[in-house]
Formats: C-alpha cells, structure tokens, sequence
C-alpha cells in the first residue's frame, strides 16, 4: 500500500532537511477537498528556519520535484502547501484496500445481535432502530468479505410469562388473541398484573404456572409455545416491510 503522507514527506525532507517521520506527523487532510487531498502547514517550520509561513511554502514549492504519477499538483494556501494527489492513484489505492479487506474478511466472523424484541410485547422504536442499524452493519460487513451472522435474540422467557399463563386461564376465552396477538396478550398482561397486585393468591398461581413450565408440564409449555408462535408472526410483517432477515432467532429460554 502507497503511503501518500510519507512520499510527501520524504519529498520536502530533500529540501529542508528535517526527517521524514517528523514532516509526516505535520500533514494534515483538508477539511475543505477544493483545498487538496492533503495539507503541510509550513507554520510549523517558521521558528526553525525564521521565515514567514507564506514564504517557505512558497520556497519549497518553487524546488519541489514532484512525481506526476502521484501528485497531480501543488498550489501554496496562505501559509499552507496543498497537495492533490492523482485521482487514478487514489482509485488503485481504495480498489486494493476494498482487496485487502475482503481478503481478510474471509477469516473473520462478524456476529451481530440486533431487533431482539420480546415475546407478548410490542415492537416499539427501539426495536426498529435497532433493526435498521443491524440491517446496515449486516450487509457493510458481509460485502466486504466477512463471515457475517444476523443473531434475532428473541426475549422469551421469564417469570412475566408464569402471569401471562394465569391470565389467559382466567380470562383466555374474552380475548381474539389469534386474530389480534400482540395487542391482545398485552391487554392480558396489563390486567393480571393488577390482579397479582392486589390479590397474593392470584400471585402465588402466577408463580407456580412459571415453575411448572420450567419442569417443562405440558400444558404451560402449549400456552408458552402458542404465545411464541402468535408473537413471531407479528413481528414477522414488520421484518417483511423492512427487508430484514436473520440467519439465526436465537431465543434466551432454558428450554432450547
């Protein structure tokens, strides 16, 4: 890889005789690009070599032996020595740099945990942005060559689901979960989690329905699995509309 700091370096090094590694450090890229692709302030010289800025960028330019097959030119800026490197050799330099990367890419794995909404729960903001960001790092690593894998770390698991369980034996039969199921099994949560407020008994099944389905009893297990399912293709008409996809919906339960 051409070092564009150091040939320019190494280029007014033979005129004012200070070393290249220190001239290198000086060199700074524009912030304005009609100013150049990289910049050299002469001011830095100006106590050693007792001169106007101006005037040593104009004396190193007028002795400046540039190669035109990297520098395209030079032009002096107030006290600043602009130089525009040959646009054909920036084209070379980012096509094998896009060369090296992919190249190392194919050794690297780049894991990305992103959306990870929860089961039951709406698919706020959050959510999104974080979707749309993963999405975008997602298809940046994998073009430049990496071993790349889209993690959806569903939250679907915990005590909040041993209520959830309580209320849809109570109330189940009042709400059109399969045609509504987010919204639904909100409705659900919101109203047994009052109850368990105020009601210990009410609790205590909430908590005995979370250790039931961490042994793994079969009817738990069927009310926790259709929550699941129901909640999954919610979420799967968002990722639709996004374009977004997962190589793997990796879930937080202790039961996969």
């Amino acid at each position: 890889m051409l070092n564009f700091k150091e040939k320019i370096a190494n280029t007014i090094e033979k005129i004012i005789n200070i070393d290249t590694k220190e001239l290198e450090g000086y060199i700074e890229t524009p912030k304005d690009s009609q100013n150049g692709d990289y910049a050299f302030p002469c001011f830095r010289l100006a106590k050693s070599l007792q001169k106007a800025p101006t005037q040593i960028a104009t004396e190193i330019k007028e002795k400046i032996e540039i190669d035109s097959k990297i520098i395209e030119k030079v032009e002096v800026v107030g006290g600043y020595l602009n130089f525009y490197i040959n646009k054909l050799e920036l084209i070379k330099e980012v096509i094998q740099q896009k060369e090296i990367d992919q190249e190392y890419g194919k050794s690297k794995t780049i894991v990305i945990d992103y959306s990870s909404p929860n089961i039951a729960k709406p698919f706020h903001i959050g959510h999104l942005r974080s979707t749309v960001i993963g999405g975008a790092l997602y298809n940046i690593y994998k073009y430049l060559g990496y071993h790349t894998v889209g993690i959806n770390h569903l939250g679907d698991y915990g005590t909040q689901f041993g209520k959830l369980i309580e209320g849809y034996k109570l109330w189940g039969e009042e709400y059109n979960i399969e045609k509504d199921p987010i919204n639904e099994l909100t409705k659900i949560y919101i109203r047994i989690n009052d109850a368990c407020k105020n009601e210990e008994e009410v609790l205590n099944h909430a908590r005995d329905n979370f250790k039931k389905l961490e042994e793994g009893d079969p009817y738990c297990t069927e009310i926790w699995e259709k929550f699941k399912t129901l909640s999954l293709q919610e979420f799967q008409k968002v990722y639709d509309l996004l374009g977004s996809h997962f190589d793997s919906w990796n879930r937080r339960s202790l039961l996969f």
